[in-house]
């Protein structure tokens, strides 16, 4: 298939900037911008005030840092936009974070977190350099490409990249409802994705919901000796493992039979697109970090893809 002139004019352009997208997005890395409580909110907001800066370099008409009204606590959103294709052509909403996860224990790196670094295998590591940093890079120099080697953009570009992503983005509904008419789109395109695997570019068309309980189970008003006390007293622990328990069966199927009922089943079309996937099981169960003995749910690299993307799944994340 004959790929379209400003497509690969635009491809040209962008593998010659390559280095320099590189380069920006070490810059944005090197920002511990962790929206965790107990973390410099003052790092989140630099943060902001990089990706605003970068969007304009870009070659956005406008980017701004908007904090949401009525909300001291909220981290900072970047709002940007492009607007010379003109009132009757359709507009593409485009949406990143530039917040992150904590780094954990440092011990653990093999370099500085926040110290973006090109390792021996030629990638670069860092806190934020894939989720999602590069995906307001992404964006940042996709649009600088387009519009260096074709003057204009097709279509009307907005860009919102958020600063609470990684702590729930319990603020993003406000923020959105604030800012309604800035942010209406007819599409929607988000970089909060992930590829199937290194060097196979992919496209995610769905994504699972998420839904946070917490349960707490209490027997007693204060501890017990467990020697004294143990047999006719109830024991709040067991109580929430039988709890748990009962959420899947010993196939890792979900055993609440509302929640499996509310799953969309896949079309054949569907079906066939999984089954086209390619599906190396050992290196998944590497990249999973699963050790021996333990069972992948999933008979096929289709059933695999079903369970990851299109089935509802329960996880126990925390016990206290």
């Amino acid at each position: 298939m004959t790929m379209p002139p400003p497509v690969a004019r635009t491809l040209e352009v962008l593998a010659a900037l390559e280095p320099e997208a590189i380069e920006a997005l070490a810059v944005l890395a090197r920002i511990p911008s962790v929206s965790a409580p107990g973390f410099d909110p003052a790092a989140v907001r630099r943060s902001a005030e990089a990706v605003r800066a970068l969007l304009l370099e870009c070659g956005l008409e406008r980017a701004d840092v908007v904090d949401l009204d009525g909300a001291p606590d909220a981290h900072p959103y970047v709002v940007g936009e492009w607007r010379g294709a003109g009132a009757d052509a359709p507009t593409l909403l485009l949406y990143a974070h530039h917040d992150v996860q904590p780094p954990g224990r440092a011990s653990h790196w093999a370099t500085p977190p926040f110290e973006p670094t090109v390792r021996a295998d030629g990638r670069l590591y860092g806190r934020g350099v894939v989720d999602d940093k590069a995906g307001v890079v992404v964006f940042a120099f996709a649009i600088r490409a387009w519009l260096d080697a074709t003057g204009a953009l097709p279509v009307n570009v907005k860009v919102i990249v958020e600063g609470e992503e990684e702590v729930g983005s319990g603020h993003l509904a406000r923020f959105l409802a604030q800012h309604r008419a800035r942010l209406a789109a007819d599409v929607i395109v988000l970089s909060d994705t992930a590829n199937l695997e290194a060097g196979l570019p992919s496209i995610t068309t769905s994504l699972r919901g998420l839904v946070n309980v917490d349960v707490e189970v209490r027997a007693l008003d204060h501890p017990l000796h467990s020697g004294m006390w143990g047999g006719p007293v109830p024991d709040a622990p067991t109580a929430l493992a039988r709890i748990l328990a009962r959420l899947v069966d010993d196939a890792g199927e979900i055993a609440l039979p509302a929640l499996a009922a509310d799953a969309p089943g896949l079309t054949s079309e569907e079906r066939d697109a999984l089954a086209r996937l390619p599906f190396d099981e050992a290196a998944f169960r590497a990249d999973a970090g699963l050790v021996d003995g333990a069972r992948l749910a999933g008979a096929s690299g289709a059933e695999v893809y079903e369970r990851l993307w299109r089935r509802p799944s329960i996880a126990v994340t925390a016990l206290e």
